[in-house]
């Protein structure tokens, strides 16, 4: 099984199909978005290792869907579309983008794109181990966790604040530190935005959620149970 998943965003139910049967005969895992809107949600439920991402859709298309995305992650994207003007290339990679496909396009060519960028983008890349935790697996590469075999659905945040305990069992984070770590240090939020995303993992987490403990006073640490 090829190890990366792949976001394809287009508005025509089609095109996905048809895109989708190419890259999972090839082993590749595929999700799907019906415009850029729908597509940043996904992401910041579960990052994919490429965008391959139509120009023309209703909503947020795909060059603003490349500007907003590129505020909060590096994904490597492919521009799909049936323009094939210069202006239109050249401003998709402005923007970003890995590559430009022009509609109509076969098979083989977007395959060699797609494991061209993904060649380039993760070749200096060493894969990492997943964190195994009891009934908890934390995929810091596919940017997934499970938990007792069955997907956990996190947001962003949501996920750095679990990996960053995690990784580091036992050690005591103030509510700063995670807002530093995982919000960045231009964050404009507050340590009450810490405890609410705090309070919705162990929500998640269910009896496994116990593994967060509160320290009073300081923070929070991860300790296996």
């Amino acid at each position: 099984m090829n190890p990366y998943t792949i976001l394809i965003i287009d508005d025509e139910p089609q095109m996905r199909r048809l895109i989708r049967t190419f890259l999972t005969r090839d082993g590749y895992s595929v999700e799907e978005a019906t415009d850029g809107l729908d597509a940043l949600s996904k992401i910041n439920m579960q990052q994919p290792h490429l965008c391959i991402v139509d120009v023309m859709m209703p909503y947020m298309d795909g060059f603003k869907f490349a500007k907003e995305l590129k505020q909060t992650a590096n994904i490597p994207l492919i521009f799909l579309s049936a323009k094939g003007e210069e202006w239109d290339k050249i401003e998709g990679l402005k923007l970003g983008g890995d590559d430009y496909i022009v509609k109509p396009f076969m098979p083989g060519e977007l395959l060699a794109r797609v494991e061209s960028v993904l060649r380039r983008s993760y070749q200096n890349t060493p894969m990492r181990q997943a964190l195994v935790i009891g009934p908890l697996v934390i995929d810091s590469d596919a940017h997934t966790v499970t938990l007792d075999n069955k997907p956990l659905p996190l947001t962003l945040k949501e996920f750095g604040v679990l990996e960053t305990l995690a990784k580091n069992k036992g050690r005591v984070y103030s509510r700063e530190q995670l807002l530093e770590l995982v919000w960045g240090n231009n964050h404009h939020s507050t340590d009450r935005t810490v405890d609410t995303h705090i309070k919705t993992l162990r929500l998640k987490m269910g009896e496994a959620g116990s593994m967060i403990e509160t320290v009073w006073g300081i923070g929070y640490k991860f300790e296996a149970k």
